[in-house]
């Protein structure tokens, strides 16, 4: 199981934070991700009194297809589950994935289980590894790099998604890979206030309008 750790932020113009990550990183593929989220009935996203979003458990089924920065093509079905927590606008996520041949049996099994098809989401853009800075040690070996990926998502307009996978979700892990994430956000020249905290899925429900400041 993998420990994801990352943030996504709202971008008026990605031509600038392209051109910026394409002089910082190493470019790694163009895409398209196709979505259905199933979930449980009566599922919902609630605020905890200590203002962290809990999400409630599901399911993505994932049709991805890409072009490799070599030119190669693939096209792959993701079945994953996560469980996600937010603090501060930065997820941690426990995520378990694997592939599937064919997505009709599966979510025909989803459908037995009483899990329903909640939302649909699409996303294309292209993305890059953003290696270490230093040699500074991650809690149980190397600081791995960070992923980042400049998104068109369908109905809600432009993203920066910046991820870290960690090796484990202690405290002091999560913690330099926040500053790290945010530090990057920085390079990037991105301000804070334009981290998104809510899920996509939450988004399109709420038919993409920004929270109204506070």
């Amino acid at each position: 199981m993998a420990v994801e750790i990352e943030l996504k932020a709202r971008l008026d113009d990605f031509a600038p934070v392209k051109e910026r990550l394409s002089a910082w990183g190493e470019y790694c593929r163009s895409y398209t991700k196709s979505d259905v989220y199933w979930l449980p009935a009566q599922a919902a996203a609630r605020q905890t009194d200590a203002g962290q979003l809990s999400i409630p458990s599901g399911v993505r089924i994932r049709r991805d297809r890409g072009v490799d920065a070599d030119g190669a093509a693939s096209e792959v079905i993701l079945v994953t589950y996560k469980t996600k927590e937010i603090f501060d606008g930065i997820e941690v996520n426990d995520e378990s994935e694997f592939t599937v041949s064919d997505a009709a049996p599966f979510e025909a099994l989803l459908s037995h289980l009483g899990l329903c098809e909640a939302i649909r989401k699409e996303k294309q853009g292209w993305a890059w590894v953003i290696p270490p800075v230093t040699e500074a040690l991650e809690v149980n070996g190397r600081q791995p790099p960070i992923l980042a990926e400049l998104s068109l998502v369908a109905g809600l307009g432009w993203f920066l998604e910046i991820e870290i996978q960690a090796s484990n979700d202690q405290r002091q892990t999560v913690e330099e890979s926040r500053r790290r994430l945010l530090a990057a956000l920085e390079k990037l020249e991105i301000p804070a206030d334009r981290i998104e905290s809510r899920p996509y899925t939450v988004m399109l429900r709420e038919g993409g309008k920004e929270p109204s400041p506070k």
